[in-house]
């Protein structure tokens, strides 16, 4: 569970994410005029994830490598008032770097869907970090900036839950070989 000012949290120092299911949970004050900015962001801009607000719609983006993003948005805004905001993420399993489908909530509300197709089986970066409620490095969504990162309504926590289908018990030669070529 990480609360508003946490932030630079190296990677180590978080539950990593990759290669399974995971799912993020905010509770957020939503103001009249809508919210803006980064709820979690944990990378930057050559790999990384951030469940955010644009223009008042929930999003989840995940950055592959600075190559590709993949962003699943909300189809209405987040109400006025105090909300739970929630991306699972659920994880196709079958080996590394395997992509996944994307559900938003609001509440115990269906509000949005998304599918990504890859993700990172290692290491987001070596000098990136998690940040709650802005993000301090590069970001990883083109959609803000550093400067715009900042979350404009208000964060009571975030919590961070990850799955138990590990399906990476049993890596084949060509997963090996994979690996080996990404390190390069």
């Amino acid at each position: 569970r990480f609360y508003p000012g946490m932030g630079r949290l190296s990677e180590n120092s978080v539950v990593s994410i990759k290669n399974k299911s995971f799912s993020v949970t905010a509770e957020v004050d939503v103001p009249a005029v809508g919210i803006d900015g980064v709820i979690i962001a944990q990378g930057g801009r050559f790999g990384g994830w951030a469940v955010y607000a644009k223009d008042g719609l929930l999003k989840f983006v995940y950055n592959v490598l600075g190559i590709e993003e993949f962003i699943a948005t909300s189809d209405s805004a987040v109400p006025e008032g105090t909300h739970q905001v929630r991306a699972e993420f659920a994880y196709d399993g079958g080996g590394l770097g395997k992509g996944g489908d994307v559900k938003l909530h609001y509440d115990a509300r269906s509000v949005g869907t998304g599918s990504v197709p890859m993700t990172q089986a290692m290491v987001f970066s070596m000098d990136e970090t998690t940040d709650i409620g802005h993000d301090s490095g590069t970001p990883v969504s083109a959609d803000y900036t550093a400067n715009t990162s900042k979350f404009t309504g208000k964060i009571h926590w975030v919590q961070l839950d990850v799955g138990v289908d590990d399906n990476d018990l049993l890596i084949t030669p060509e997963e090996r070989l994979r690996i080996a070529m990404a390190r390069q």
